[in-house]
């Protein structure tokens, strides 16, 4: 059957505003924890529905002390914690719009901000973030005052503690009863903008996206009846909160009563997994690939069982996927093989993991369907900042690997003439901040949101991603080539850790490959092939054509004009913190092709010798 042009989910959903979440999640739940934060392996702290309402109720109170009135901005640079959700639901009930800043950014980029938003207040985790906001504002000239959740460590007088800022409003708080602080805070109208979130941006300067409270309330109401999620779930939330992806999940598991918790620090996600255990975890791609990348990487023995018992997980999700469930011997296999390999992953993970929620950038069907083989279900969905951000997602009920499901309650789908995917929708922004032509090329007179990626819609109404519009590649010859299903393939590749494809304007494709390390230099080893750093490696001849040798035959499938002829090996990981990443861990090309020119060009020294032959 073709595919199809249109898909839509006419389930209606109520306007409604954020502040509206808000009470009646605090009606229902009250004494519950609402969130916690690890401090150690044995120390976590807890804030309550009730203890929020308070705490709230004194962020409103002191910004309003401070003069920040309703329609004002104030930004948030802050890791995930608990002081991060209470800001901004202080501002949502005081009707100031919170600018939320990537914590990775560096000050030239948080002035950036600052300034294209009108912040007023900018509200830092730590000493090291409140010193990197106070020079940011200094370099544009700013005059802005610098909250920091962890303390005042400055002595020139230039931060106010999260203390002495919650001080100056304590009075005022007291004084207004809750019953007239919830009146106030529901002046909210579903049209209001509520936040300006501006993109991580792969190229250009980042744009500010306006999103009003029933963009993203709608949003939570509609993903409510995607996901099995209640009050007896847990969570840890540690995608950056300054992404709509995380924050907008984590209203909807406040909402339902669900308990959020918050990591020590990035790098201490898995270890605190362990600690608080929690039954469903939202991440990107890149974590996933990790994880499995992890499991694949067993060496001897252990690579024998693991990819036993690999093979006897794929035969049982074939079965699943079928609507039938192993029986006889294979059950039998599967149960050892869950035993001895699948449960050390779960553990990993806490234990209590009932499913993972993927967005943000496309999973690798092999990585989907290794974890629906073993028993931790990954439903990937989509959408974008400009969508609240979910268009689409994969359920219990309507679930197909290699897609991002089906268009979620109140939205509508559409595949344009060259691919693209538009969507309409009560979720789709009100416009980019201060730039209406901007706004006016992506959203038509008739609602539809230009989404800048190619997909496909399947005869069952499944979206699947095939790349981002601006990202496919044309060769010399005038071929079009989608690098991300290539990507994808390869991500899963014993000695792939990262992939980049390259090729735009070229005669032929190539790969820049992060390698797995530990697999590489255990081979060079065996080889006898000496190297004393990671760039001698990478440049030795013998380790570039046992790469290639490895990879390039994988993909032997594809399109002659597809398929890449040669690999560059890249010494080092590409990262938000090098500058390679967007903090959504999104690969900035731009970047990688101007920085790694020297890398890419010796891959194309030969091309005008090949066009003579």
């Amino acid at each position: 059957m073709p595919n199809l042009t249109y898909a839509s989910n006419d389930t209606p959903v109520p306007e409604s505003t954020l502040v509206e979440l808000f009470f009646d999640a605090i009606d229902r739940f009250g004494d519950k924890v609402a969130f916690r934060r690890v401090r150690s392996e044995t120390e976590i702290d807890s804030v309550t529905h009730a203890e929020t309402l308070r705490l709230v109720k004194g962020v409103a109170a002191s910004l309003t002390a401070r003069g920040v009135q309703r329609g004002d901005r104030v930004a948030i640079l802050s890791e995930n914690r608990p002081e991060w959700a209470l800001t901004d639901y202080g501002c949502l009930c005081a009707g100031v719009l919170d600018v939320p800043i990537y914590a990775t950014l560096l000050a030239p980029q948080v002035g950036y901000l600052l300034q294209d938003s009108g912040a007023k207040i900018v509200f830092a985790s730590t000493n090291d973030q409140a010193e990197k906001a106070v020079a940011a504002a200094r370099e544009r000239g700013l005059q802005i005052e610098v909250v920091c959740f962890d303390g005042a460590r400055s002595t020139a007088g230039a931060v106010t503690s999260w203390h002495d800022f919650l001080a100056a409003g304590k009075d005022r708080a007291d004084a207004t009863s809750d019953a007239d602080f919830r009146k106030a805070a529901l002046l909210a109208k579903p049209g209001d903008v509520a936040t300006l979130l501006y993109t991580s941006g792969t190229t250009g300067e980042p744009k500010g996206v306006m999103l009003t409270h029933n963009n993203v309330a709608s949003n939570v109401r509609a993903s409510a009846g995607c996901f099995p999620i209640g009050p007896t779930d847990s969570t840890l939330s540690f995608l950056p909160l300054s992404h709509i992806l995380q924050r907008m999940v984590d209203y909807l598991l406040y909402w339902v009563g669900c308990e959020i918790d918050y990591p020590r620090a990035v790098d201490t996600v898995v270890a605190d997994m362990k600690i608080v255990r929690p039954t469903l975890v939202v991440s990107v791609p890149r974590v996933y690939e990790k994880i499995y990348n992890g499991v694949m990487q067993a060496r001897g023995l252990k690579k024998v069982l693991v990819g036993w018992a690999v093979r006897v997980a794929d035969r049982v999700a074939d079965l699943r996927l079928a609507g039938g469930q192993p029986r006889g011997v294979l059950a039998l296999q599967y149960s050892i093989a869950d035993r001895i390999v699948f449960a050390k992953v779960k553990r990993a993970v806490g234990g209590r993991i009932r499913f993972f929620v993927s967005g943000g950038g496309p999973l690798s069907p092999t990585l989907n369907r290794f974890f629906y083989s073993i028993g931790l279900p990954v439903l990937e969905g989509y959408g974008l900042s400009e969508t609240s951000p979910v268009t689409n997602v994969n359920t219990f009920e309507d679930f197909r690997i290699g897609t991002v499901g089906k268009p979620v309650p109140g939205t509508q789908i559409r595949i344009a003439a060259d691919g693209e995917i538009l969507v309409r929708g009560p979720q789709v922004m009100k416009g980019y901040f201060n730039r209406p032509q901007a706004t006016a090329e992506c959203i038509d007179k008739d609602g539809w949101f230009a989404t800048g990626d190619i997909g496909v819609i399947d005869q069952d109404g499944f979206l699947a991603i095939t790349d981002r519009k601006k990202d496919i590649i044309v060769t010399a010859g005038g071929k079009n080539t989608a690098p991300q299903p290539i990507e994808n393939r390869l991500k899963t590749h014993p000695l792939v850790e990262q992939v980049v494809m390259i090729g735009d304007k070229r005669r032929y494709c190539s790969l820049l490959v992060v390698p797995t390390f530990p697999a590489l230099e255990a081979w060079a080893k065996e080889q006898g092939i000496p190297f004393s750093t990671r760039e001698q490696l990478v440049a030795n001849p013998r380790v570039v054509a046992y790469v290639e040798g490895a990879i390039l035959p994988t993909l032997d499938d594809i399109a002659p004009f597809e398929r890449p002829k040669k690999i560059a090996l890249v010494p080092h990981d590409l990262t938000v913190e090098n500058g390679f990443l967007t903090p959504s861990l999104k690969v900035k090309r731009r970047e990688v092709q101007e920085r790694l020119a020297a890398l890419i060009d010796g891959l194309y020294a030969g091309e005008a010798a090949d066009a003579t032959q």
